[in-house]
């Protein structure tokens, strides 16, 4: 389980940018998230079709963040990490389903083709605990 403060930052936050890089040709794009806190993954949607969606096939490792987007310095935190990205199966892929349409149940109305990023490091920059404080989680 990860430090319960990084947890507590993720499940705030909806909006992940992902990271793929294949062929040494880095792309990144931006998708709604759910947390899996027992899991310590993220679950989002995209498009197989999309060109990161193609890229996870290819290179399953991948890096993103989440962000607090604030001009106060002192007050900036987020995370960056690392993990494994799959497309969910059996037991994960209901639950994954259910969570990530009680989050944003719009997505009944759409094609979602979901993906679950299990994360293997992560660090959380929070600069009220001190400029520059990192926390590091690794699996």
């Amino acid at each position: 389980m990860t430090d319960e403060r990084i947890a507590r930052f993720i499940r705030k936050h909806h909006v992940l940018t992902i990271a793929t890089s294949v062929d040494n040709e880095p792309w990144c794009a931006n998708c709604f998230y759910v947390y899996l806190e027992e899991e310590n993954a993220l679950v989002f949607t995209t498009d197989p079709e999309t060109r990161h969606g193609k890229e996870f096939l290819k290179n399953r490792l991948v890096a993103g963040s989440v962000v607090l987007e604030t001009n106060i310095i002192g007050k900036i935190r987020g995370i960056q990490f690392q993990g494994i990205v799959s497309e969910p199966a059996g037991e994960l892929a209901e639950k994954s389903k259910r969570s990530y349409l009680k989050r944003f149940p719009v997505a009944m109305l759409m094609d979602t083709h979901l993906w679950v990023v299990e994360l293997t490091h992560i660090k959380m920059t929070d600069n009220r605990m001190g400029f520059g404080k990192k926390v590091i989680w690794n699996k």
